[in-house]
């Protein structure tokens, strides 16, 4: 396995273990639907909401924003991966962008959790 997948395995697990430890359920890692894909499907105990985690891992944020990652081509590709999920599954529940950023390595890391970290654009019919 190259380097960059065993750290972006290692931050996906990281972010997992952060959100069982906040009292999430995860229902899906690596989910998966032709192209489209979602990292992280998550769910609050009680809560009608859908967590949708984008995940992005880097051992260092000295030289690079990782929230820079999320641009609008990634915001649609993961919008679109949510309705597939939503649809596949026939879920009637709301969704929630959320986006964590892990910055360090399996020995020494940081994590930064963006709940709601951001809206999914409207269509329009025309």
């Amino acid at each position: 396995m190259d380097n960059h997948n065993k750290l972006g395995e290692f931050g996906e697990h990281a972010a997992c273990e952060f959100l069982i430890a906040q009292g999430y359920t995860i229902r899906e890692t690596n989910w998966r639907l032709g192209h489209l894909e979602i990292d992280i499907v998550a769910q609050e105990p009680g809560n009608n909401c859908l967590h949708i985690v984008e995940v992005k891992t880097r051992t260092s944020d000295d030289d690079f924003d990782p929230m820079e990652s999320i641009n609008k081509a990634k915001i649609r590709h993961l919008v679109d991966a949510a309705n597939g999920y939503i649809e596949h599954c026939q879920l009637h529940m709301s969704i929630q962008f959320d986006v964590m950023i892990i910055v360090g390595t399996p020995q020494d890391f940081d994590i930064r959790y963006y709940p709601d970290a951001f809206e999914p654009p409207l269509r329009t019919l025309h």
